[in-house]
């Protein structure tokens, strides 16, 4: 299963369902650097320090990162979706047919 580092505005009931289904979620609250303004080039950073492919809802940022060739250990791209559980299942679903995701940016949309 996947090594999975969520951001600070991750819902945390989606990160519940994705670890219910076998992965690896790392949580910014649970490293301590919630609530500390952090840049989102720190952000991802920490994340490939941990060969942690990031989750994240603030798309543009984080693709403006991907398209700078940041370097990352991956980054899933999220729309919001208020369906905590199948946000989850799209995001298992794209884990599971991508594998690799070294410097991989995959997008996972609201359907």
């Amino acid at each position: 299963m996947a090594r999975l580092y969520s951001n600070e505005n991750f819902p945390l009931p989606v990160v519940d369902e994705l670890r219910k289904r076998g992965h690896d979620v790392l949580t910014i609250q649970e490293t301590g650097r919630s609530n500390q303004a952090m840049s989102d080039e720190d952000v991802l950073t920490f994340a490939n320090s941990k060969n942690r492919v990031l989750l994240t809802l603030n798309r543009r940022h984080f693709i403006g990162l991907h398209n700078k060739r940041h370097p990352h250990a991956g980054i899933l791209a999220c729309s919001f979706d208020p369906d905590f559980t199948a946000l989850a299942v799209r995001i298992d679903k794209a884990l599971r047919e991508e594998g690799d995701f070294s410097r991989k940016l995959v997008r996972v949309n609201r359907l």
